[in-house]
């Protein structure tokens, strides 16, 4: 499974953009819970606080601080650490 997350805002406005490739089980399993408690419309966050956009077997869903759920939290993070950093486009 190939997972993209793509971070924007923040205080300094940097956003970052990493893929990572799994093979299928705990993780890949983590990363649908965290897609299907996802909102398919990018949420309103707080000031200052990031969005993320998980994109995973040709779905994305979108995500916000600081209501991430436990499942989004560890993808964002374990692909954002691990994955390989990828140009970053300039869509809102």
């Amino acid at each position: 499974m190939r997972i993209s997350v793509r971070r924007t805002g923040g205080f300094g406005g940097i956003a970052r953009r990493a893929e990572l490739e799994t093979a299928e089980g705990e993780f890949a399993a983590l990363v649908r819970t965290a897609l299907a408690e996802g909102r398919a419309e990018r949420p309103i966050g707080v000031p200052d606080g990031f969005h993320y956009e998980i994109e995973a077997e040709g779905t994305a869903r979108h995500c916000a601080d600081p209501r991430l759920t436990d499942a989004q939290q560890t993808v964002v993070a374990r692909v954002l650490k691990e994955g390989r950093q990828l140009p970053v486009d300039r869509r809102p």
